[in-house]
Parts: C-alpha cells; structure tokens; sequence
C-alpha cells in the first residue's frame, strides 16, 4: 500500500547518533518511493554510524550537518530548512537528543533546527531498553509531548537490541515509519467514530498464586488501539495482564479475568460504533477458586473442576446496545477458512479476523502477523507484515464493512 499522503510532502530526516542510523538510509530511500521530497540533517555522532555520502545518493540533496556552515548561514540556511519542511522526523532519536531537546538545547544544527521550526515534529526513539525505561527518558518525553502539542512519539518496537538485551527501544521498522508519517496528512478517517477493543489474555484463578491462562501478549489488539486513535478515532482498549505500554491517546481499562472483561465490554458500549475482539479469553475457569494456596499433596490438582467462561463477543453481537460493526478473532492451527466462517455463523459476528497461532513467525509473541479477513461475501488474505500494518488493513477493512446485509 503505497502511503498517498505523502507525495510532494517535504520530510526532513534528521539522524542522531545509533546504531539504528543504518536503517535511516532505507527510510529515506521509502519516503522518497512513496512520493515525498526529502532532505537530510546529521548530527556529528550520526556521521560515525553512516556517512553523509550514502545519504546525499539516497535523497538526491546534499546533507546538512553543521549550525556553522559559512555557505548556508550566509542565507541563513538553518532558519530557511526550519521553514521548509512540512513534518521533521528524527530517527533515530538518541536518549541523548530527547534529553538535549527537552532542555531547549541548540548546539547542534538539528537541535537548533527543531527550536526554529513551527512545523510538527515526530520522534523515532532507539536505545538501549533500560535507557528507555529509565524514569529521566521518560520524564523527557512526557514534558516534550506536555509543551509541544504537535509533537509525535513513533515507538518503539520491543525485541533483540545491538547489545543483546531483549526489550522496547528498537526504532520501528522504515516501512512503519514511513506509514506513521504518512498518517500525518491523512484526513482522520475514523474521526468521531468510538472503538472498543479487547486484548491479551486473562487469567482465570485456581488460588491466589496458580490460574489458567495462555499464551497471548496482546501487542495485535495494541496495535490496533494504537492506529485507531491514530486514525481520529476515540479508543477504550480492555486488556487483560500484559506488560505493553498504553498507546497514545487511547482509554485503557486493565482486567484480569473473562467476567472482568464482560463486565467492562457492557459498559463501555454507550455510543459505541465497532467492538473488536482480538482478546484470548479464557474458555473455561476453575467453579471454585480456593481462597488460600492449594498446598502441595494437600489438594487434588488433577481434579480441578471446571465450569465455561461467557463468550464475550457472542454476548455483545446479540446485545440491545449490538454497536453496528462486531469483529471477532480466531486464533486457529488449521483450516483457518472453515473454521472462520463456523464462527461468524455461530457468534453472529460481521467479520472474523483469523490466524494462525501454530506458526511461530507470527503466532503469540511475534511481532509480525498474517490473517484472513472473512465476512460473508469474501475472504481477504494479508500478510506477513507488522502487526502495526495488519492493524491498519483491518480498520480499512473495518471502514468498508456492509452491514445491512
């Protein structure tokens, strides 16, 4: 999907000093396919991780590195880029840059350029995960996002870093960048339109300390909260326990067992246009959760009796206040059409997004995914790619969904 919004938009790409500074030079080369004018500015740290040159091949413009470049400051040249550009994306964006930038810092040509420019401002962070987790970075980007109200966080992504470690701190992926920064320019299809959507697992207790749970991380019902309210959308997202951070604009209402999760489906139903049930609930929970620990060899473990779970999206798709569009999941390792369509007859749903969960490239965990949108009348296929753009194919589905039928 070739991101339309962006043609003749003037990007400036500005580059700080990461290891992710390599993938910059593939985001240039994107953001120029999908149509935009692109020009590059580079921090002095920047220029030890990729030269200057491959950037100027990529964007077809020189690269502007120095606050002190007699040429361009003899038309001011830093004030005349500032004015250029329709959107400055920094990416990476160091800890050491959102700090720099915080603190109204202007020692370097980007640093100054992002004081001078009234245009929105959209940061790609990448670091190590406890530099992102550190209460100082995020103090940094709370105030930043607090004083500029254009200002846009793109990420991170979580998974394996240069160092070794495993967390959130990976800059997105070009191609979602490129798509985030497109979104920008986009009229807000979803504008006025309330979104419920349901995510991760829930755990069903035994005793205190012991429950029936699964596998799911709930990053797919993340990412759609997340490019919902990006597409104007108002968002409540009910999650079960999971450790992902609350996206940007978006209502969240933490749960932890499959009632919790009615319960809070039903009441957020007021004035509710589409309900999205990406959560794994639970099919069954012990009938009687004991209210001590179950000792060891005291307790019959093998014997724990079970009673079904109330099937959350079946409940909403035939309830008084059914918003029009009712979306349900099928986490499925076979016959992933057939079963689909069983679903969609037996839940009275509109449309079943269903995958794959025995692959482990995008089963449970995975941050990538491939599903099968079925309804009805067809069946659409799409994927591998992100989940942030399986997100998005859905809600465009979402949008073109006819329900009258």
């Amino acid at each position: 999907m070739e991101p339309l919004a962006l043609r003749d938009k003037r990007i400036l790409v500005g580059i700080t000093g990461g290891i992710a500074a390599y993938k910059s030079a593939d985001l240039v080369r994107q953001l120029i396919k999908a149509g935009a004018e692109v020009r590059v500015v580079m921090t002095p740290a920047a220029c030890e991780f990729i030269t200057p040159l491959t950037l100027q091949a990529l964007s077809g413009q020189p690269v502007s590195r120095s606050l002190l470049d007699e040429s361009a400051e003899m038309g001011m040249g830093h004030i005349e880029l500032a004015r250029w550009a329709d959107l400055m994306l920094i990416a990476p964006a160091t800890a050491d840059f959102i700090a720099r930038l915080n603190a109204g810092m202007a020692n370097d040509l980007l640093s100054t350029l992002c004081l001078a420019t009234q245009t929105p401002i959209a940061l790609a962070p990448a670091m190590n995960e406890k530099m992102w987790l550190n209460p100082l970075t995020q103090a940094n980007l709370s105030r930043l996002q607090s004083v500029l109200p254009t200002l846009r966080i793109f990420g991170p992504a979580s998974g394996e870093q240069a160092c070794g470690d495993l967390g959130y701190g990976r800059m997105l992926e070009p191609s979602e960048l490129v798509q985030l920064t497109a979104s920008q320019f986009q009229t807000p299809q979803l504008k006025g339109k309330h979104l419920v959507i349901t995510a991760g697992p829930t755990r069903e207790a035994i005793d205190p300390v012991r429950y029936l749970s699964n596998h799911s991380s709930g990053k797919m019902g993340f990412a759609l909260a997340e490019q919902a309210a990006r597409m104007g959308a108002s968002v409540t997202l009910i999650s079960g326990p999971v450790t992902l951070p609350t996206p940007a604009g978006v209502t969240r209402i933490d749960v932890t067992s499959a009632q919790q999760m009615l319960q809070a489906a039903e009441q957020s139903l007021t004035r509710c246009d589409a309900f999205i049930a990406t959560a794994a609930v639970a099919d069954y929970r012990p009938s009687e959760s004991a209210a001590q620990k179950l000792k060891k060899g005291e307790a019959d473990l093998s014997r724990i009796e079970l009673t079904e779970n109330p099937d959350i999206v079946a409940t909403i798709a035939r309830h008084s206040m059914r918003p029009s569009r009712v979306i349900a999941f099928a986490a499925e390792t076979q016959d992933l059409e057939a079963y689909a369509q069983r679903k969609l007859d037996k839940k009275q749903v509109d449309a079943v997004v269903a995958n794959d969960v025995s692959r482990t490239d995008i089963g449970f965990g995975s941050d990538q995914n491939e599903v099968l949108w079925v309804t009805r009348d067809q069946s659409q296929p799409f994927g591998p790619d992100t989940k942030s753009a399986v997100a998005t194919f859905i809600l465009e589905q979402l949008m073109t969904l006819d329900t009258s039928a």
